[in-house]
């Protein structure tokens, strides 16, 4: 587990970038991981983690939550209209807004419980073909949409294609969040989280790095 190690490279590029110690949140992505692996993170005292999945999140965290107090935690893969009910009661925040009908399905749940998890517009800043999110030329559009169905829209998300050099993909989004007023940016990973607490990250997704590569599915 190299959970102080990656704290300590989060402190260090905030540092560089000028930024206040702790203006960087760190999710400890736990997808496909073992449970062994997850509660030593858990014992070290870490509460913020991420699922790509909502079947793999309601299977653990619900238990995990009655026996650690203080866990939040983030959807951050694709969802579908049919888990979002089950999404919003699992999730304090979903990182993955990115279509009108994943919207219009939130905002009528939000107005049957009362509540909304924290969300984010996924922005396909690469405009790649095969990934999730709204295109950068009508992510403001979508955000005005959601805003008038009172959704609880507080950032952006994104994935850089992995060719290409993440700091311009996260620059785009972080110009993009200042234009929307939007206070939170989600993006950086294993790969290139320090590049995104340069460029104004205000939440890290980190997996491999922290729990190891995940173990091959049977």
């Amino acid at each position: 587990m190299q959970l102080e190690a990656i704290r300590s490279r989060i402190d260090a590029a905030s540092a560089r970038a000028g930024r206040p110690e702790g203006s960087v949140r760190l999710i400890a992505v736990s997808k496909q991981q073992p449970a062994d692996r997850i509660e030593a993170v858990l014992e070290a005292g870490h509460r913020v983690f991420g699922e790509n999945r909502v079947q793999e999140a309601a299977g653990r965290w619900p238990e995990l939550r009655e026996r650690y107090q203080g866990v939040a935690l983030h959807l951050l893969g694709p969802l579908q209209t049919n888990k979002a009910r089950q999404a919003m009661e699992l999730a304090d925040s979903i990182h993955s807004l990115d279509r009108p009908k994943l919207a219009g399905t939130l905002a009528r749940l939000a107005q049957e419980q009362g509540s909304c998890p924290d969300l984010f517009v996924q922005v396909n800043t690469g405009e790649e073909p095969q990934k999730a999110g709204v295109l950068p030329g009508e992510a403001e559009a979508f955000v005005r949409d959601c805003r008038e169905m009172d959704l609880p829209v507080i950032g952006l998300m994104c994935i850089p294609p992995v060719e290409e050099d993440a700091r311009a993909h996260f620059r785009m989004l972080r110009q993009m969040a200042e234009d929307l007023g939007l206070p939170e940016l989600s993006m950086g990973m294993s790969g290139d989280f320090e590049v995104a607490v340069e460029e104004g990250a205000t939440l890290v997704r980190v997996g491999s790095a922290i729990f190891g590569e995940r173990p091959p599915r049977e």
